[in-house]
């Protein structure tokens, strides 16, 4: 079954036009796996992470960019930081509690050069209210997740090698094409 929420490019942007701000290329008439290919195959093929993190579900792209995360930078199961794993454990069990403990423990992480934090962030982001519990809801802007999961990724593609970072990009853009068109990822 695709998980293809949108029929063109165009209403990818024009749901999040954040989106115009992130990706370079203008929005095409294109099939969302179409444009993503010509972005990954371009002038700045991180465009097709970006695009992908907005054309997935919240959930969805946050698994994605979990996944991602690991294969870029070689975690093992059980070797990940306690950020990769709470967002992981948001998209398991994606219940308010799962939801706020990952955006607690990343907004109280302050080195945001972590791809985990940003994981973390964007399953913090993905509902309900960004501020505390106690006080009135404050939604969070629908973009705010995809920026997360392209943060998390393009963090982890920056510290790898010269040499393997464009077999990892593509390695990813491949599973965020597998997740929209509902193959395994």
């Amino acid at each position: 079954m695709a998980r293809l929420r949108f029929s063109t490019a165009e209403e990818v942007f024009e749901a999040f036009p954040r989106a115009s701000e992130d990706i370079k290329a203008k929005p095409s008439p294109e099939a969302p796996p179409i444009f993503m290919r010509s972005l990954a195959a371009g002038e700045t093929p991180e465009d097709a992470v970006t695009f992908c993190a907005y054309a997935l579900g919240r959930r969805e792209a946050v698994w994605w960019g979990c996944q991602s995360v690991r294969s870029i930078e070689g975690i093992g199961e059980g070797e990940e930081d306690p950020f990769l794993r709470a967002a992981e454990d948001w998209v398991r069990s994606p219940e308010e509690q799962q939801r706020r403990f990952a955006l607690q423990i990343g907004i109280e992480n302050t080195d945001k050069r972590t791809p985990g934090t940003w994981l973390a962030l964007a399953a913090g982001w993905s509902g309900g209210s960004m501020s505390p519990v106690e006080t009135a809801a404050v939604p969070p802007p629908p973009y705010l997740t995809a920026l997360g999961v392209r943060s998390a990724i393009l963090i982890a593609l920056a510290r790898v090698s010269v040499k393997e970072r464009a077999q990892r990009l593509t390695a990813c853009v491949d599973a965020g094409l597998r997740l929209m068109q509902g193959d395994a990822a």
